[in-house]
């Protein structure tokens, strides 16, 4: 069976390889159809891509200047892993046809290393430090697309949805905390048609392995935890194991680690099912499902968790309560399982969305804001922007572009009354005080 993440099998022409691609991306961007020969990883990442409003043509944001970046990276969890990137991908980045990068979750470049002739070169697409490549901002790219699908992907020439990337393959790799599972980020080697060989997209792959299998040696314990923010299906990891549970069973372990003295079996089902009437076996059947999963991690009478279990939720409410507002967005990866209708799940992240907004409507911090607003989450929260407009100098030319969007939105919500957006928040009349959420 052909690897689906592989850009080309071998013996591929990829001049006519890249000759087609281009015709059928420009068929999609013309009427939105795609077809073979295009993957259908790059499918999907196209589709993404378009529903994003990413540009297809353009320079990609910078959205970390030089001391934002400089304190951000070297409290970053990758920063201890650079010396086995550099030993295992340094030479390739030195030889220079490549180049090794090295991003957070948000697809934003912490680290971009190589020949400065290739440097340069990379530069005139903002492939720099500090620049955002996930595929909300940059369309379909190695780093962007292997941190949207959580794989390693090769991503070879027109298959890149902006343009200005087309002469350029990459192969990339997410990276995980081999504590909790939590992703940190991407390594890449991006360069020439050569890098869509199968075996840069093996090295990519071993090298990220390797990083993390460094990260565990700095672990004392491993323990139980769970990521269950932005993600339907949560991800548990106990004792370096990864396993991603389903939507019914993700809300019940969510629920139970919120309450470790335990809930009894009607305390559970009106968190999970509400008041709706619901046959205590359907409760029963779920949890011995469950616990043919997760083992003796779950117990009964009441239900409990046998191990303390440490959450993304935790992490996001601990740097809130120590007041660390940069810290507690980093760790947001979104909405408490967004799609789950329970109950307890909604109260749940109802709270934590409410006190992460608060936080950053607080600290007035135009970076803080503006990053929240380009989230799917906060792009239509008027409150933000009409905030980051207030955060903002007067006759800082940076307004005029979250002002406009702090009008379309009021007109959208049809709020005609109240301050003029841009005067002092304290003298505008609260006609709105949150957006619908996820």
């Amino acid at each position: 069976m052909v690897n689906p993440w592989l850009a080309m099998e071998a013996g591929a022409d990829p001049v006519e390889r890249t000759r087609t691609v281009r015709r059928a991306h420009a068929a999609f961007l013309a009427d939105g159809t795609v077809a073979p020969p295009v993957r259908q990883v790059v499918a999907d990442s196209w589709r993404r891509s378009a529903d994003a409003q990413a540009a297809a043509d353009g320079a990609v944001p910078i959205e970390l200047d030089e001391a934002a970046l400089s304190a951000y990276r070297d409290g970053h969890p990758l920063a201890r892993a650079m010396p086995v990137f550099r030993e295992l991908l340094g030479s390739f980045a030195q030889d220079g046809a490549h180049l090794l990068a090295v991003c957070d979750p948000q697809g934003r470049l912490l680290w971009v290393e190589g020949h400065p002739g290739v440097r340069r070169s990379a530069e005139r697409m903002n492939f720099v430090v500090g620049a955002r490549w996930d595929e909300r901002h940059a369309g379909t790219n190695a780093p962007g697309t292997a941190l949207a699908a959580d794989h390693a992907v090769q991503i070879f020439a027109a298959e890149h949805y902006n343009r200005q990337v087309q002469r350029w393959s990459c192969a990339a790799a997410p990276l995980h905390d081999p504590r909790t599972g939590r992703l940190l980020g991407a390594v890449d080697l991006t360069g020439g048609d050569h890098v869509a060989s199968p075996h840069s997209l093996a090295l990519v792959q071993a090298t990220a392995r390797a990083a993390e299998s460094h990260l565990t040696s700095d672990a004392p314990e491993l323990g139980v935890c769970l990521a269950a923010l932005g993600r339907d299906e949560a991800l548990l990891v106990m004792d370096g194991e990864r396993l991603r549970l389903g939507r019914r069973h993700s809300e019940i372990i969510t629920l139970l680690a919120r309450h470790p003295e335990g809930l009894t079996g009607d305390q559970l089902s009106v968190l999970l099912y509400g008041e709706r009437e619901r046959r205590p076996v359907t409760l029963r059947a779920e949890l011995s499902r469950l616990r043919q999963l997760v083992g003796t991690l779950l117990h009964s009478r009441p239900y409990r968790l046998s191990r303390p279990v440490e959450t993304d939720l935790d992490a996001v409410e601990e740097a809130l309560a120590a007041g660390e507002v940069r810290s507690a967005l980093n760790a947001y990866r979104g909405p408490l399982l967004p799609s789950s209708e329970a109950p307890g799940v909604q109260r749940l992240r109802g709270a934590l969305a409410d006190r992460m907004r608060a936080a950053l409507l607080g600290a007035r911090d135009p970076g803080l804001l503006r990053e929240w607003s380009r989230t799917p989450w906060g792009e239509d929260d008027l409150e933000v922007w009409e905030a980051l407009v207030d955060a903002l100098p007067e006759r800082s030319p940076a307004r005029s572009a979250p002002l406009a969007t702090a009008h379309r939105l009021r007109a959208a919500y049809g709020l005609t009354g109240g301050g003029a957006v841009g005067a002092p928040a304290a003298a505008r009349v609260a006609t709105f005080t949150q957006p619908p959420r996820f």
